[in-house]
């Protein structure tokens, strides 16, 4: 019976804007990419396309954004990691001194302007930018796969 109800749950289907539903989908895509993407060093030096205008000088390649997708897939899917820890990955083990500073003061500032507003108008606005965010990797993992795609039908 209770595995029944495990299997409801997981079979169970969202709206279309549902938050679990758009997490669903970014994560099933980046999956695709990763099944599809045999030999991901195939896309260094390979640019974004967006509808076909090419990417600014100096954008990431198509690796890079490989590599992010992949890694925000597996926090959404096993969980961040501590702050402290992130906040460390992220300088790289660089000196912290002043930037840790000024990161404090912004932090503070930030903190000060959201504690001002309400907590339902602070959950539409995370909720909404993280719909917003999702659908854009979720749109840049589809043109990862399908470039790959493109390249290894060139290269066959």
């Amino acid at each position: 019976m209770e595995d029944k109800a495990i299997m409801q749950v997981l079979t169970k289907r969202y709206p279309k804007n549902c938050l679990l539903t758009i997490m669903d989908r970014y994560l099933a895509v980046v999956r695709n990419m990763e099944q599809v993407v045999m030999i991901p060093s195939l896309l260094r030096d390979m640019q974004l396309s967006t509808h076909g205008y090419h990417a600014q000088a100096g954008a990431s390649d198509l690796y890079n954004y490989f590599t992010m997708l992949k890694a925000i897939r597996m926090d959404m899917e096993h969980g961040l990691l501590p702050r402290q820890e992130w906040q460390a990955k992220v300088a790289g083990g660089k000196a912290e001194g002043a930037e840790t500073e000024a990161g404090e003061m912004e932090e503070a500032e930030e903190e000060s302007v959201l504690g001002q507003l309400d907590l339902e108008a602070q959950f539409h606005l995370h909720f909404a930018s993280l719909h917003h965010i999702l659908t854009h990797l979720t749109l840049k993992a589809e043109e990862v796969t399908r470039r790959y795609q493109e390249k290894m039908g060139q290269a066959v």
